[in-house]
Order: structure tokens, then sequence, then C-alpha cells
């Protein structure tokens, strides 16, 4: 019998997947360096212009058949083609190859390792993670070069019924995702991948277990083993002993009976056992993503991430397609409110994909030109998106949210920047709302500290606490030496956050929660305690959410968290928490 083992890496996508292991072949880019004669340069350069057609080809293929797939995976498909055009990996291995005389091959890949370095060197987390989606354009490229394209990559073995393989990879492009929609497989893991990584991304929108960064995976399990994966805690067994089989298959069955439960409360009014009303909403990235929202059972949506229609592309869209993209979001919505944030873009998350894979790196990308101090910097880009956002209007409810907020004076320039907006429009006689409502995202400790100057000037206010957090605490969670040290119940945080609540509720100010905090059931006593009354959340957690609210009572829970928040010891604060989680409707 094989030895039993457990792997540790990040869970990403909850849930319990048991079955036989599925390894992905993958290009190990450890190729030859071969010496060409110099009447064969032409022909080579030829091969590799022939490589990168059939896999420019494949990527038109992939999103032509798009149609019932995850809005994400398109997005993906195209940063994937943005990559593969870039003179950097198209034109300069060409010129290796004639300074060279080398072979395609290892001109490519020399390359590769020049822009994964320059990436590697990027603090922000998002950007720096794309370093695996160049590797994966070159890797499929090298595949075709060397003969072996990966298109089949997840065929399953004769005689195995899919829903009982788990596949096992080094990573996973957003070309291999894709063929998930064709097959019907348990999970995925991999070696490589964080929170913010495509592949994380695709496995909750495909709400597919999965474990990502458990380093040696690929090379440890052997094809058929029997494995377990533990979305939830981020934990893979393999050859688990009977007992632990038998304890996670219980768990499964759980899990799946409670999912179906969940289900029928998404026509059921959100509201405590006190008769609180409290709203639920989506946050979203793409038009695409509308769907899951409304199955969901979204009342509205609370955060669209506008720059997700920026990144993965060479240029800046014009003011007709961000006000298409609004517009279908709006429309698809059918009445509910949409809050929709002006991009959270940065020097290090450039427009411009020659920027991003050349040599500007920023010192400390987090606390440099961003998100709202970007667009007044930029004031032609922020008026071509106040434009379109104001133009989408028309057709519903619509809320401007603005990220990054940390003085009055940039409140004050960006609403003289939408009333020169309005002026445009009512000069061209193009309709819009003019009563549209100009909202600020707390995440600065200092916007949370000077909370007034915030509450006089704008109609509602929306925290994100994944920002929040890393500001006040000073850790980057990307940094897994220091990630240990990132906790939302930090008494700081909840300080900070308390105060907020407060302060807005007293003023009269509408409030919600958009960042991590919002879609974890844990906190959402916590959360309602404090006095929130609107949280905004990735659509597959609304339900468990509203379960939450349903079960609770916050005459009983108000006192309990002021007890809660007067505390300073982390270990007292935890204890309170459970204490809290565990309050069921009074006899």
């Amino acid at each position: 019998m094989s030895m039993s083992f457990t792997l540790h890496g990040l869970g990403v996508s909850g849930g319990i997947a048991i079955g036989q292991a599925h390894l992905m072949s993958h290009a190990t880019l450890e190729v030859s360096h071969l010496v060409i004669a110099p009447r064969m340069v032409d022909k080579e350069i030829a091969r590799f212009e022939t490589a990168l057609a059939r896999v420019r080809s494949e990527f038109e293929a992939m999103k032509e058949g798009m149609e019932h797939s995850p809005a994400e995976l398109g997005a993906f498909i195209d940063l994937h083609s943005m990559i593969l055009a870039d003179p950097e990996l198209s034109e300069t291995p060409k010129q290796l190859i004639r300074e060279r005389r080398c072979n395609a091959e290892w001109a490519l890949v020399q390359q590769m390792e020049v822009l994964v370095a320059q990436f590697e060197q990027i603090e922000d987390q998002y950007l720096r993670e794309r370093s695996y989606d160049v590797r994966q354009v070159v890797e499929r490229v090298v595949k075709e070069l060397v003969g072996q394209p990966g298109r089949a990559a997840l065929k399953a073995a004769k005689g195995v019924r899919e829903e009982n393989l788990i596949v096992v990879a080094h990573d996973l492009a957003p070309a291999d995702v894709i063929a998930f929609k064709d097959h019907n497989f348990a999970s995925f893991v991999t070696d490589v991948g964080g929170a913010t990584s495509h592949t994380a991304i695709l496995a909750r929108s495909l709400a597919i277990p999965a474990v990502l960064g458990l380093h040696n995976a690929r090379q440890l399990i052997r094809d058929k083993e029997t494995i377990i994966v533990d979305g939830l805690r981020g934990v893979l067994i393999v050859n688990p002993d009977p007992r632990v089989l038998e304890e996670y298959q219980l768990r499964k069955s759980q899990i799946e009976l409670e999912r179906s439960k969940l289900k029928r409360l998404k026509t059921a009014k959100s509201c405590t056992l006190d008769e609180i009303d409290v709203a639920l909403h989506a946050n979203i990235e793409l038009p695409g993503d509308i769907p899951a929202a409304l199955d969901g059972g979204a009342e509205g949506v609370g955060l669209f991430r506008t720059e997700f229609l920026f990144l993965g592309r060479g240029d800046m869209p014009s003011e007709d397609e961000q006000f298409e993209a609004y517009r279908k979001v709006v429309k698809g919505m059918e009445g509910r409110p949409v809050t929709i944030r002006t991009f959270d873009l940065g020097a290090d998350k450039d427009l411009h994909p020659d920027d991003v894979l050349g040599d500007r790196v920023q010192t400390n990308p987090a606390l440099g030109l961003r998100a709202i101090r970007l667009s007044l910097a930029e004031p032609r880009m922020f008026q071509t998106q106040l434009r379109a956002i104001l133009r989408a209007s028309k057709y519903g409810k619509i809320k401007l949210l603005i990220p990054m907020l940390s003085h009055a004076s940039e409140i004050d320039q960006t609403l003289a920047a939408v009333e020169q907006a309005k002026s445009s429009l009512r000069g061209e006689k193009i309709a819009f709302d003019e009563a549209i409502e100009v909202g600020g995202m707390i995440e600065i400790p200092a916007a949370a500290l000077a909370i007034g100057l915030f509450l006089r000037r704008l109609d509602f206010l929306s925290i994100g606490t994944n920002d929040l957090i890393q500001y006040t605490l000073a850790i980057d969670r990307s940094d897994e030496q220091v990630s240990h040290l990132y906790d939302p119940l930090h008494p700081a945080v909840l300080m900070l956050l308390a105060h907020t609540i407060t302060s807005a509720e007293k003023a009269g100010i509408p409030v919600s929660v958009c960042g991590e905090l919002a879609g974890d059931p844990s906190l959402t006593r916590l959360l309602l305690g404090m006095g929130l009354r609107q949280f905004s959340m990735h659509p597959a957690q609304i339900l468990e959410v509203k379960q939450r609210v349903m079960q609770s009572d916050v005459a009983e829970l108000a006192p309990a968290v002021r007890r809660l928040l007067r505390l300073e010891e982390p270990a007292k604060i935890r204890e309170h928490l459970d204490r809290l989680n565990g309050v069921e409707r009074p006899n």
C-alpha cells in the first residue's frame, strides 16, 4: 500500500473533493541551446512565426467557443493574447536568432527569463503573479515549436469517470481551465499560484475546490493515487487511510447538503430575527459576472471593479467601450443599484503593457501614484471614465465610488471633475442622472480617523477592508514571511471599522463593507453588532452570509459586540467572537 502524506497550500476555493490524481504534463522550458547555420536563420525565424500564429489562432478559437464560460476566462485569454503580441516576446527573440544564430526555443525562453525577472521585482501581488502568465504563454509556443501542442492536456484516462479525477499540475493556464467547461473534473491543485492568480479567480468562478501553492505536489504525487482536496483549509491528503477517508466523505456529504439547502434562501428576505433589513450586494469585475450575482440573490452591485476592463490590453478603452460595459451591467441588474468604482490602477498596474513589461518599477507601489491619485493626475483619462459612467446612469441606478481617499482636497477635486463631465454632457444634450450619488472608499487609516471630513462631502461610504488592514498593520499579505501577521481581528482594525460605521450612522450616511470581511460568515454577526447594514461580497458567498443574517438578533448582538470592542488581547477577542457566533434564536 502506498504511503499516506499531507501537503499544505493555499485554499482558494472552498469545498471538499475526493478522487484519483490526474497528472498534467507541462513543458519544463529547459530547452537545448543549438547553434544553427547562417543559411538556416530565415527558416528558423519562419518556424518561430508559424508557432506564434498557431497559438494566436488557438486563443481566437477559444474566445469564439466561450459563450457559456465564466467571464473571467475571456479576460485571461485576452491577457494571454496581449502578452503573445508584445514585441518583447514576438520580436526580440527574432533578433536573438539572427544575432546569436540560435534555435527559436532557446531564444524565446531567454527572453522570457528577462521578463519574468522584471515582474518578480514588482511589489504588487496581482502584477507579480502575472509572471505565471508570461511563462504559460511561452510554454504554449514552445510546445508548438517542439511539436507537442497541449490542447489535449485534460483528457481523462480511458474508462475513468471524470468526476472522480483531480487534476494535479505545476500550473494551469486559462486555456487549460477553459477545457473544464467541457469536462466534469472534481478539483484541481497546483504547485504555484496565489490568492489573486487567475487560477484562484477561475476556481472560485467555477465553484471548484482548489488548493494552490503546494510547491512540489506535481513531483510527489503519482497518477491514479487517491487524494483528498480540502479547499477551505488548504490541505491535500495523498493516499488517506480508511478512517480519514470516511471522515472526509461524511464532511463532503454535509457540505453538499448545506449548499442545496442554501439555494432555498435565494428569494428569502434578508433580515434579522428582530426584523432589521440587511442589504447583501455582489462584488463584480466584468459585465459577465451579472448572471452569477443574480443567481446568488444579490440585491445590487456593491462594487464594480472597473480596472478589469483596463488590464490585459495595450490601450485605454474608449468612452463608448466603457459606456457599453457599464450600461450592460446596469441593464443586467434590472433596476437594482450598481456601485461603480473608478479605476484602481497604479504606476505598477499601467494601461500600457510596454510599461508594465518594461523597467518601470516603483520602490513601494502600494503607497505611490495609484487609484484616485492617478485619476486626478491624468484628467483626460478620468474625464473619459466619468463621462461613460454618467451616460450609463440614464439606464438605471448608478452610484459613483472613489477609491483610496486620504485627503479632503481629493474629494473636492473629484467633485469638480464630476461637475466638469456633467457640464460637457449637458452641452452635448446627452442625458444622465443629475442626482448621481458620489461615495468614497475608506481603506486608509487616515480616512477612517478623520471620517468627518468625508462624511461632510460624500453621499455614502464603502469600507475596503483588504487595504485598510494592510495599511493599518503595515503587512503585505503576499509576503509569506509576514502574511501570518495579517489579522482582521487586530484591535486597531476593529476600532477603525467600528469608528467608521458608527460615525456614518450618526451622520445618516449609508456605509457598506466591500472587502473580504463582508463575505466571511464568521464575521457577519460582529459586523451586524457594529451597526453595519450593507454587505458586498463575491456572489458565491451571498447565500451563506444571508443564512447567518437570518439567524441573528441584533438586539442581542449589539451589547455583546460593544464588550468585545473593549478587549485588546487577541485570545480574548477570538473567545468572545466564538460566543457571538453561538447566539441563536431566543427561547
